[in-house]
């Protein structure tokens, strides 16, 4: 009987339920929008990590993330390789230079070189050819979202990175820096475009045996290697996006935008459902004069908001999910884990329910007196 109470009032009042929705619907879909755009940002700074295939990543002693280390020995491959706790090991060798576009400007490109035939460094996923491009020595890939950046080259096209000359064998899907353009290529080519002299290279990458034990092949490897870093994958993926978030003010940024996305929806709601309440305070004295306990106002209100937020989450999901969906294939950064649609409708929930207790107050102190006035 409450809850058709509350059901009826929420259809009567469609004015006051509109701008609730609207407070509800701005909270789902602004911080979701925002969430979406930060959750894309940290896959864009850990990608060659996230896709590398690897266990643990060697680096040097002052890396602080994929992007800032220095060059390390090649010989530490035969250490490596020689650990019965090591499947494979390969190395990857990291650096910038110029891109010669077609129209004759320059585009900064991040060089990503990894050694035949297991190309642990990456690519992983194309759009045109395959790894068996990558054979070819001049042989590079661009991804198909920086074609246009790269004045929209097309597979075969020949081109120059660092007056070095290379020609486009693939188009890969997907393979985005946080840096900046991502260009792959085997590791002698980029050894040859970077300068980099022999017997150095950016980090090795490292698989475990299936059935090893990983803390303790970790443990062996940084015993083997003292003037190395050796971080597990999805420790150094941490470590780059720790880095960027506090060094770059994406973090505090994209915090405000959410607070203040937040706040907004609080408003509206605490606004819309205060003044319902208290054109209806008539309303709820009848309901205190007719044997209406305290708490059944209080269950009518809480209801109306509960009404009110599931049909705005089900409106701010369903506009937050045609976003996404527009904004897949784009360059625009948008990702969304699984669990944060789940947080962020209990979040919702609890911010609509924390804004109608001011209009709980108000509809508690109805007077079943002034019905006889």
């Amino acid at each position: 009987m409450r809850s058709l109470v509350a059901l009826r009032l929420v259809l009567h009042d469609r004015t006051s339920t509109a701008g609730a929705l609207l407070g509800v619907v701005a909270i789902v879909f602004l911080v979701g929008q925002q969430l979406s755009v930060f959750f894309g940002l940290l896959t864009f700074m850990s990608v060659l990590v996230d896709h590398s295939g690897a266990d643990a990543w060697i680096m040097s002693r002052e890396a602080r993330n994929i992007d800032a280390g220095k060059l390390i020995s090649a010989r530490y491959l035969d250490r490596v390789v020689g650990l019965p706790e090591v499947e494979w090991a390969e190395p990857v060798l990291m650096g910038s230079n110029l891109f010669r576009t077609q129209d004759g400007s320059f585009e900064s490109v991040r060089l990503v070189g990894s050694r035949r035939p297991r190309y642990a460094g990456g690519p992983w996923q194309f759009a045109e050819g395959d790894q068996q491009a990558l054979l070819d020595g001049e042989a590079i890939t661009v991804d198909r979202l920086d074609l246009p950046k790269l004045a929209r080259p097309a597979v075969d096209d020949r081109t120059e990175i660092g007056d070095r000359r290379v020609r486009i064998r693939a188009i890969t899907k997907g393979a985005r820096g946080f840096q900046g353009t991502l260009v792959f290529a085997s590791l002698e080519k980029v050894r040859e475009i970077t300068r980099t002299p022999p017997g150095q290279v950016s980090a090795i990458v490292v698989r475990f045996a299936r059935h090893a034990d990983r803390a303790a092949a970790l443990a062996r490897l940084r015993a083997s290697l003292p003037y190395a870093s050796v971080y597990r994958t999805d420790e150094l993926a941490t470590l780059t996006r720790r880095y960027y978030i506090t060094n770059t003010g994406i973090g505090g940024s994209f915090g405000f935008s959410t607070i203040i996305a937040v706040l907004i929806g609080v408003v509206i709601i605490s606004l819309t459902m205060y003044t319902s309440v208290l054109s209806r305070t008539r309303d709820f004295a009848v309901m205190r004069a007719i044997g209406a306990r305290r708490r059944d106002i209080a269950f009518v209100v809480f209801a109306e908001t509960l009404i009110i937020t599931g049909i705005g989450l089900f409106l701010g999901f369903v506009m937050l999910a045609g976003l996404l969906n527009a904004t897949l294939d784009s360059s625009i950064p948008s990702h969304l884990p699984r669990a944060v649609p789940v947080a962020l409708a209990i979040g919702t929930l609890f911010v609509s329910l924390l804004g109608s207790l001011f209009a709980l107050r108000t509809a508690l102190q109805a007077d079943p007196a002034t019905v006889f006035h």
